[in-house]
């Protein structure tokens, strides 16, 4: 449970919860070492304290998941992912988040709101009867029967995952990849002027490719049509820079990519907790 000082002045407020899944925000952010080095070493202290103490506070949350980055390229310096379902907790937090060093400390560079969805291209039972069908399976037999119920477990599996996942964490996953994209919209190339079985067809062929980085990369692409400039955001967390090179490389000699996709800025960071965060920002330091 959540208590009243933790709540803060989001629980005052009307929760704004999805219909299901959860929000997902990116939030990217500049630190300004000469602000920083205005408050002497006890502030410091209190303020990293505080700053560790709301990372606890926000992932003993229920239903809610939060991860801290060091941003690689000068883009900026610190990263952070919340997924909750409600977005004025959401809110609420990521204010806190930006100030909780101290005004002006950090600067917010770039951000993304989406929301965990389900794919609208899985494959459904009608058509996994079909092809079980075409492959010579009778319906009403056992062996039809066993492999639609095995079927509807994998999907009921899938779909929970893609709603409400497990973000991978470090030290095993330490790389992220956080990048915004769109499906054109142009005469000759107008991903929604295809028809839906069209569209079936090419998106699986890539998730073929997808499949074959199993271990080696996990997803998570998050809807933001109607949430943010781009329709989708796309969260990749890998062991080596090396898989998400390759896997990003792939995937654009795959039609869908070749012919329909738009891709905004890429960023790149590395999973850490919060002590060894703020050292590797230069916030620690002399402090200790």
């Amino acid at each position: 449970m959540t208590n009243t000082s933790s709540c803060s002045i989001a629980c005052s407020s009307t929760p704004i919860l999805p219909i299901e899944g959860n929000h997902v925000l990116h939030l990217f952010l500049k630190i300004d070492q000469t602000v920083w080095s205005y408050f002497d070493h006890e502030e410091q202290k209190e303020k990293l304290t505080a700053f560790e103490a709301l990372v606890s506070e926000i992932r003993a949350l229920p239903s809610t998941q939060l991860v801290t980055l060091s941003m690689v390229t000068p883009k900026a310096d610190l990263g952070l992912m919340l997924v909750m379902p409600d977005l004025q907790l959401l809110d609420s937090y990521a204010k806190r988040l930006e100030q909780v060093l101290g005004f002006g400390v950090l600067i917010p560079t770039f951000s993304w709101l989406s929301m965990t969805e389900r794919s609208e291209y899985g494959m459904n039972e009608e058509e996994y009867a079909a092809k079980l069908e075409s492959e010579g399976a009778a319906r009403g037999t056992i062996a039809f029967e066993e492999q639609m119920e095995a079927f509807r477990q994998r999907i009921e599996a899938y779909v929970k995952e893609r709603l409400y996942p497990t973000l991978p964490g470090a030290p095993e996953w330490p790389v992220f990849c956080f990048y915004p994209m769109s499906k054109r919209r142009n005469p000759e190339q107008n991903w929604y002027a295809l028809s839906l079985e069209v569209r079936k067809k090419l998106m699986h062929g890539h998730a073929l490719v997808g499949r074959r980085f199993a271990g080696r990369v996990r997803q998570l692409i998050t809807g933001s049509t109607g949430l943010d400039d781009q329709e989708w955001g796309v969260s990749l967390f890998a062991k080596t820079t090396s898989s998400i090179k390759e896997i990003v490389y792939e995937m654009r000699f795959d039609e869908v990519s070749v012919k329909y996709a738009e891709f905004g800025e890429f960023f790149i960071g590395i999973q850490m907790e919060p002590e060894a965060l703020e050292k590797r920002l230069g916030l620690r330091g002399a402090i200790g």
